[in-house]
């Protein structure tokens, strides 16, 4: 079955190959925005609790919202807001909190129970910050977390997609240094543990790094979604920090290295495989990691930190295979590799594959090119 797939994909991409230039206009991108996201939303009514990969869902929302400004997605985002109290993990006893993984209330300082912290203040910024209850778990979880001594709480690449912009976010709410300060402190401890100075790429934790971890051909594995939360992560947190930052441009320099890095790898047909640099460890198309991707190289051409010249060909085949092949008629996006840590050699991922994450990841991207393109 997964041969055929691999076939399957291998015939339409040659289709895919003949027209890779973007064409569309803005009118045109928020119809594709529409579609992807009214699906979701029209075939997601019961909203969901507040752990990672719905809140990443929700990021993409907002991105969505912020382009389109469609009343829809932001009532949906609020009332899934609402829904969870404003709050991630709901322990009330901070004698308890944990940041270990974990999915219970206990787990507060856990990454995956904080990114919904990002919506909540997006949320507080558009309905005119007269609302303070939105922001304030998001702030007491934070503000104790940085009055610890503990530095350790990124320990696996995800988290820093979940946590490192709610950071930002509140420095620019409140003006706390400490925001700033203490995202460097764990970004420092994550890029120890992950990082891959050679590659520029990150490992997606400590059980993956090499040799002690190899791919099927004896390479180094780098997982494709958790390389695309950290590079959009990196995106988030460049633009929300000042000018005059103090680690703004070694994160810019980290971002470029992992873009030149990333572009390299890059497949004919527009995707990255689920092991970046062995294709064959688990062959096929894959769409979440092309879509954060996607998001990265167009911000980053957005804002004059990625040249034009060099990545809007990347872009190019990227955004192809996503609108052209990963996305279905009736608005599903496909070929998202389930919730998970790893590629996994003869992991079925085909057309009906989808999640919550994938199509945040998409919205975002989808978002960039409209401002790309208008």
């Amino acid at each position: 079955m997964f041969a055929v797939a691999v076939v399957t994909v291998s015939c339409k991409s040659t289709a895919l190959k003949q027209e890779t230039a973007i064409k569309e206009s803005k009118e045109e991108v928020i119809a594709i925005i529409d579609k992807v996201n009214s699906h979701w939303q029209d075939t997601h009514p019961e909203l969901g609790n507040a752990f990672w990969n719905i809140a990443a869902y929700h990021t993409g929302n907002m991105g969505a919202y912020k382009v389109t400004k469609n009343k829809k997605y932001l009532d949906y985002s609020m009332a899934w807001a609402e829904k969870n109290q404003w709050m991630g993990a709901k322990s009330q006893d901070k004698s308890e909190w944990k940041y270990n993984y974990g999915e219970t209330d206990k787990h507060v300082l856990f990454g995956d129970w904080q990114i919904c912290f990002q919506t909540y203040i997006d949320l507080y910024n558009f309905t005119g910050k007269n609302d303070p209850k939105k922001i304030a778990r998001a702030r007491e979880v934070m503000e104790y977390e940085m009055s610890t001594v503990a530095n350790d709480y990124w320990w696996w690449v995800d988290g820093l997609y979940m946590v490192m912009p709610v950071m930002t976010k509140l420095y620019k709410l409140t003006g706390n240094e400490l925001y700033l300060e203490k995202l460097d402190s764990y970004l420092t401890h994550a890029n120890g543990i992950m990082y891959d100075d050679e590659a520029k790429l990150y490992f997606r934790d400590a059980k993956y790094v090499y040799p002690k971890h190899k791919s099927t051909n004896g390479k180094k594995d780098f997982w494709a979604r958790g390389d695309g939360w950290i590079f959009a992560g990196y995106a988030k947190i460049i633009q929300d920090l000042p000018k005059k930052a103090k680690h703004r441009q070694e994160y810019i320099n980290r971002f470029k290295d992992m873009a030149k890095a990333l572009a390299a790898a890059q497949q004919k047909e527009g995707y990255w495989t689920r092991s970046i640099l062995d294709p064959e460890h688990a062959p096929g198309p894959e769409t979440s990691g092309t879509a954060f991707f996607t998001y990265g190289y167009l911000w980053g051409i957005n804002n004059g930190i990625l040249d034009k010249k060099t990545y809007l060909p990347v872009v190019e085949k990227s955004w192809n295979y996503l609108t052209q092949f990963a996305l279905q008629a009736d608005g599903t996006l496909g070929y998202v590799q389930p919730i998970g840590e790893k590629a996994i050699p003869g992991q079925v991922v085909d057309k009906n594959s989808t999640a919550d994450f994938g199509v945040g990841a998409f919205l975002l991207a989808a978002s960039e090119m409209y401002r790309f393109v208008k």
